[in-house]
């Protein structure tokens, strides 16, 4: 598949994903048995990803939905700027972050810090994808459906320049 100047084969099937989807969301119905959690899914990216998820919660819970990005291209920028806030009180609630992709880690670091002044019961982080050799930061990751290597994807939620998002597969580029 070519979008704009780069050519991408696809690297994990939608079988694949929802496979995974399926046992993350499992582990959260089990771990969060007798509450309420609220999920914040961080957009673009986790769209699609939050979607499944939710498909497959039968706990009661709340889903919002904040926006904060560090990607230009094909590249993280390192700057972390957060576009849309929280809406949700979220004092005294269990949190459960959907994102799509965890790399370098930043921006999760300073989500999970803006998160700390609400002063929520707890928060843990579901991500999609994790490139663990990216990561520069620490982050307890409590939720991954895959781990990756460190290579630029799109597909199922991601994007290169913004197109992409819409494919049912996850997709390498092709050096």
């Amino acid at each position: 598949m070519k979008v704009k100047d780069k050519e991408f084969r696809v690297s994990i099937p939608e079988s694949e994903i929802l496979k995974q989807v399926a046992r993350v969301a499992k582990e959260i119905n089990r771990d969060y048995e007798g509450e309420t959690p609220v999920f914040l899914a961080v957009l673009n990216g986790s769209f699609m990803f939050a979607a499944d998820l939710l498909r497959e919660i039968t706990l009661p819970c709340e889903i919002s939905f904040v926006k904060m990005t560090s990607y230009e291209g094909v590249n993280s920028t390192g700057t972390i700027r957060e576009m849309i806030g929280l809406n949700t009180d979220i004092t005294g609630r269990p949190v459960i972050i959907v994102e799509d992709i965890v790399d370098t880690g930043l921006t999760m670091a300073h989500m999970l810090e803006t998160l700390k002044a609400h002063n929520p019961k707890s928060v843990d982080i579901c991500t999609l994808l994790l490139k663990p050799d990216k990561l520069k930061v620490n982050l307890d990751v409590r939720y991954c459906c895959l781990e990756i290597p460190n290579e630029f994807i799109l597909g199922y939620g991601l994007d290169y320049d913004q197109l992409g998002r819409n494919t049912r597969d996850i997709y390498t580029v092709v050096e």
